[in-house]
């Protein structure tokens, strides 16, 4: 049995080193470019000019502090009793005069319009093609192939041939 497996093993390894590899060259019939479709992201933006309300500070005025620290002394006054009637009525008049300030001075005096520039993006997909190679159509022996490759593969195209012996039955199988 191994005698046979071998003899098998040695006729097989006999044809293939009968079997011969080589380039030759196939004349180029037809290149068709190939494409392929992708979305590109890209960003568009658009500059506006809006006008928009901005306050406007006054000059600082007094008004506000004088009347607020007359009312402020006025109800300390009214609360204090003997020499804590003239503390409460200096303490009125303090709080009264600063917040009477605040309330007059924080007031917006008016509005004015200024431009001011606002941007917006979007992101857009843009279609394009792109090259993915060449579909080519090419003659060898009186046979057509067609394959794909990179490049163009101008008027002819390198083949690797194989050639191989068959046996004899095969052969007249086959015709």
């Amino acid at each position: 049995m191994k005698r046979i497996a071998l003899l098998a093993l040695l006729a097989t390894g006999t044809v293939a080193v009968q079997a011969q590899t080589f380039v030759d060259r196939a004349r180029v019939q037809d290149v068709q470019p190939q494409y392929e479709t992708v979305q590109v992201p890209r960003q568009e933006c658009t500059s506006q000019i809006v006008q928009e309300a901005q306050p406007v500070a006054g000059e600082r005025g007094y008004g506000g502090a004088i009347i607020g620290g007359v009312a402020g002394g006025i109800l300390g006054n009214q609360v204090g009793k003997g020499h804590g009637r003239e503390a409460a009525t200096a303490a009125g008049a303090v709080i009264g005069a600063i917040a009477g300030d605040r309330i007059s001075n924080n007031q917006p005096q008016g509005y004015v319009s200024a431009p001011r520039e606002v941007r917006s993006c979007r992101t857009v997909h843009d279609v394009q093609q792109q090259l993915t190679g060449y579909r080519v159509t090419y003659e060898y022996h009186g046979q057509q192939y067609t394959t794909v490759t990179r490049e163009q593969p101008g008027r002819s195209l390198p083949v690797r041939v194989s050639v191989t012996p068959l046996e004899e039955r095969e052969y007249d199988r086959r015709r």
